[in-house]
């Protein structure tokens, strides 16, 4: 019942007229897929930590709804509508019987503003006359056809803006204005004004757009993924049309904190209309892949860094006018960096030594360097690798034989069950030089020079021809091929006859783009 109400069975299942009989397939799969939702183990089956997540109270909106603008990452999902206005009406129909009606118009208000202010949208509150939004506190079936169902479990439900934008509270629940006791009624309602504006639910579980309730927070903030959610729904603040967009204002030191600043690119790079590399490549890469960092940027630019010098890939390899200068480019960077990622927030950290820097594009982002320990605690000095996992969007560290992984979210951000072995990412070696998930939605590790790619999928080294590990100068960086054998690896592995084919830099690119519906949670890594 409750897997088909939120989404992941057929709603037939709920069909009090009639039986419904499913194969065990299809129940493991409507399982995996709620684990997968909620970040849980992917175990397939009702688990402790399932049943709990079951029964924790949440919003009645279903979870499968919306469609993620870039599945491969576990990102905000749009329902498929919008308002086509800015200025936007409400009216409370129906007040709590808990509360006074200052008090409900107080924090119903809050809730708006929290989306105010991060778009051009505003909001008005009118006590008669049409609205876009109306807002009733109601008890059991109340007209909709979706009854409430006491204290507990649905706390309230909104429709989307092509149904109306209606916004129904559950009046047996105990609403409660600035307390952690009951339920908040600011937080609860800026979750489902959010559906009112068009958003589904999201699988990042510190977004204000996750299903579940939370509890009240006194420090609330909407979390990158909302923000980023609902401008490209409306825009952003200083948008001056709706659409795409976002500024780059309200970000701190917290890689948990939300920019407003779209994270990250929802195609891969197009080609440069600037000339390739020569067909022999860049010496430095050419003589010797080996690298000490690999990153996309937030604008969806991959970079790569060796020594003192950075390169820009293209479709063809290296970008025309590379290598260039790490400190021209980068102020206050160091040479000889050890790792690098791109966060959600849209900021950039590298990483060498003891020692991290944020960047906001080429611009350093506060006073750095600082501390590895200080702004990623549990996380050791002289790290080697550094990536951001589409998988679950987790930051994960690599260094010798063991991994960390970072969840900015959680505190401790480090379980200790970290750190565990790198042979959990199955096929892939130990001491790596870093490792990046690309924009087909696969992650790529390298070392000495060749690189090993990762199904996300199944936990393992992908299966190819040639197979893995390849040579990364072809590759990724547009050296010209001694032979075919070379496109392999300098292994004693005999090239197969299946093909004289050569496979070009843009068929790595386009040759494997994962189904582009990956949740896989926390994963398989977690258990070890």
């Amino acid at each position: 019942m409750y897997l088909s109400e939120y989404g992941y069975l057929s709603p037939r299942v709920r069909n009090p007229q009639s039986g419904h009989l499913m194969s065990e397939e299809t129940m493991t799969k409507a399982i995996m897929e709620f684990q997968a939702f909620a970040s849980l183990n992917l175990t397939g089956e009702l688990d402790d930590d399932t049943l709990h997540m079951m029964s924790l109270p949440r919003c009645g909106v279903r979870d499968k709804v919306g469609v993620s603008t870039y599945s491969r990452a576990k990102r905000y999902a749009l329902q498929g509508s919008r308002w086509k206005v800015k200025d936007l009406t409400y009216r409370i129909s129906k007040y709590p019987r808990g509360l006074s009606r200052s008090e409900t118009d107080d924090e119903v208000s809050r809730a708006f503003s929290v989306w105010s202010e991060v778009t051009p949208l505003t909001f008005s509150k009118k006590s008669s006359g049409q609205v876009h939004i109306d807002i009733r506190f109601e008890v059991g079936e109340h007209g909709d056809g979706d009854p409430f169902d006491g204290p507990g479990g649905t706390l309230a439900h909104a429709f989307f803006p092509i149904y109306g934008g209606d916004a129904h509270f559950d009046d047996s629940e105990r609403w409660t204005v600035r307390s952690s006791k009951g339920t908040n009624l600011f937080q609860v309602a800026a979750h489902e004004f959010g559906h009112s504006l068009g958003l589904s639910h999201s699988d990042v579980r510190s977004a204000l757009m996750a299903p579940f309730y939370r509890g009240y927070d006194a420090y609330f903030q909407l979390d990158s993924d909302d923000i980023e959610g609902i401008q490209t729904l409306y825009g952003s603040k200083t948008s001056s049309d709706p659409g795409p967009g976002a500024d780059d204002e309200g970000d701190d030191d917290n890689t948990g904190a939300g920019s407003g600043k779209p994270t990250s690119t929802l195609k891969p790079p197009a080609a440069t209309t600037q000339q390739p590399a020569t067909p022999e490549g860049d010496p430095e890469l050419c003589n010797d892949g080996t690298i000490d960092a690999i990153f996309n940027s937030a604008e969806g630019v991959t970079y790569v860094f060796k020594g003192a010098h950075y390169w820009k890939l293209t479709e063809d390899g290296i970008a025309a006018n590379y290598p260039k200068l790490i400190s021209k480019s980068w102020p206050g960077l160091p040479n000889n960096i050890d790792a690098a990622f791109t966060y959600k927030n849209g900021k950039t950290y590298f990483f060498k030594g003891s020692k991290y820097w944020k960047f906001s594009g080429k611009k350093v982002d506060g006073d750095y360097p600082k501390d590895i320990n200080e702004g990623f605690t549990g996380i050791p000095d002289n790290i080697q690798a550094a990536m951001v996992w589409g998988g679950n969007g987790k930051i994960y560290f690599f260094k010798g034989s063991k991994f960390w992984r970072f969840d900015p979210t959680q505190k401790p951000p480090v379980k200790s069950t970290y750190p565990k072995p790198i042979s959990n990412w199955e096929g892939i070696p130990d001491n790596i030089d870093d490792a990046l998930q690309y924009t087909n939605g696969y992650t790529y590790f390298f070392k000495n020079g060749q690189y090993w790619r990762f199904n996300d999928r199944t936990f393992s080294m992908d299966t190819a021809d040639p197979p893995f590990p390849r040579v990364a100068g072809y590759w990724w960086f547009g050296c010209r091929p001694e032979s075919k054998a070379n496109l392999r690896t300098k292994s004693k592995e005999p090239a197969t006859s299946a093909s004289n084919y050569i496979p070009t830099l843009a068929d790595l690119r386009n040759e494997h783009h994962l189904n582009q519906n990956i949740d896989v949670g926390d994963l398989w890594m977690d258990a070890g």
